[in-house]
């Protein structure tokens, strides 16, 4: 992605989810960006374009262990 796409993609999202959001660009691919909270990593965006239609897909896995202390 572009890096003025991310900023304004970073900037919905911290106000729809949390503040302290932050994306950044993936090494080997451009069709994604990392998302952190602080200094975790949480999930990644999807950039998808079909027929002419653009969308961004918040993907984020939690994993069983990480329910234990919730």
């Amino acid at each position: 992605m572009e890096r003025e796409e991310t900023l304004r993609l970073e900037a919905y999202l911290k106000e729809k989810l949390h503040p302290g959001l932050r994306l950044l660009a993936r090494d080997k691919t451009d069709d994604s960006v990392e998302v952190y909270l602080g200094a975790e990593f949480i999930a990644l965006v999807y950039k998808d374009v079909d027929e002419g239609e653009t969308s961004y897909q918040f993907q984020m896995t939690v994993l069983q262990e990480d329910l234990q202390g919730a």
